[in-house]
C-alpha cells in the first residue's frame, strides 16, 4: 500500500520485528479504514519518519537494536504523536516505565486485534471530542497561575514557552482543568480518558499524574495544582494561593 497519507484517513506506523504481527495489523487496520505503514526496527522507523508523519505509532517493546523504551523516549523529544506500546506479559515494570517516558497506552501480548482497535479509536476519539466540544473562544483558553492551556490546539504555555506534553498528559490536564476544585476518582478519570478500558487496579492514571506534576509543579513532591485527596482521587486547584 502507498505510504502517501490521505489527510482524511489516520496513518498508523507499526514498529515490530515479528513479520506475522506486522502483516496481521496492517491487513486488519486497513480493513478498519486506517492507513498503515510497517517497519521492523528502530533504524527502519527513523528512516521512515524522515519523510512521513504518522497520526499514531504502535511500538513493540522488545526490538532488535534500540528497544521500544529508548525509541519512545527519543520520539518524545520532538513529537507528541500518540504511541501504543506492545509488551509481553509479565513485563509490568517495563510497561510502567513506558508510560513514564511518554507512551499513551500499552497492550500486553498476545492480544486480540479488536482490543487494540478499541484503544486506537479511544485515543483518536478523545482528541476529536476534546477539540470539538471546546471550539468556542470562552472554553478554548484556560489560565492558571502563569500557564495558559489552549484546549483547541491542545497546547500548554508558561509565559512565552511551550511546555511539551504527550497526548495522554495534555488530555489528562484538560479533564482536570475543566473540573476545577472537583475531586475526580481514578475510575472517573479512566472513564473520561480511556473509555473504561482499564480495570480498577490499573495505575496508568497515577503514572500520568506523576509525569504531569513533574512538568507543571514547582515542587512535584508537594504539588499545588494537582492535589491528591487520599482515599478518593485527585483535585485540580488553579489558584493554590487562595484555596
Amino acid at each position: 500500500m502507498s505510504e502517501k497519507q490521505n489527510k482524511a484517513t489516520p496513518l498508523i506506523l507499526v514498529v515490530d520485528d515479528d513479520s506475522g504481527i506486522r502483516s496481521l495489523l496492517s491487513r486488519y487496520l486497513n480493513e478498519q479504514g486506517y492507513q498503515t505503514a510497517t517497519v521492523s526496527d528502530g533504524k527502519g522507523m527513523d528512516q521512515w519518519l524522515l519523510n512521513n508523519q504518522p497520526d499514531m505509532i504502535i511500538m513493540d517493546l522488545m526490538l532488535p537494536g534500540e528497544d521500544g523504551l529508548s525509541l519512545t523516549r527519543k520520539i518524545r523529544t520532538t513529537s507528541n504523536t500518540p504511541i501504543i506500546m506492545l509488551t509481553a506479559r509479565g513485563e509490568e515494570i517495563d510497561r510502567i516505565i513506558g508510560l513514564e517516558i511518554g507512551a499513551d497506552d500499552y497492550l500486553p501480548k498476545p492480544f486480540n486485534p479488536r482490543e487494540l482497535l478499541a484503544r486506537i479509536r479511544a485515543i483518536f476519539r478523545r482528541s476529536e471530542t476534546t477539540t470539538n466540544e471546546n471550539d468556542s473562544e470562552t472554553k478554548s483558553l484556560i489560565q492558571f497561575a502563569d500557564f495558559i492551556l489552549d484546549v483547541s490546539s491542545m497546547e500548554l504555555r508558561q509565559k512565552d514557552s511551550k511546555i511539551t506534553l504527550t497526548t495522554g498528559e495534555i488530555e489528562l490536564l484538560i479533564v482536570l482543568a475543566q473540573n476545577p476544585e472537583k475531586v475526580l476518582t481514578r475510575d472517573q478519570l479512566m472513564n473520561k480518558l480511556d473509555g473504561g478500558l482499564r480495570d480498577s487496579f490499573d495505575r496508568s492514571i497515577d503514572v500520568r499524574i506523576t509525569r504531569l506534576r513533574s512538568k507543571i509543579e514547582e515542587n512535584p513532591s508537594d504539588p499545588q495544582f494537582i492535589r491528591t485527596v487520599w482515599g478518593k482521587g485527585y483535585r485540580f486547584t488553579p489558584n493554590p494561593d487562595i484555596s
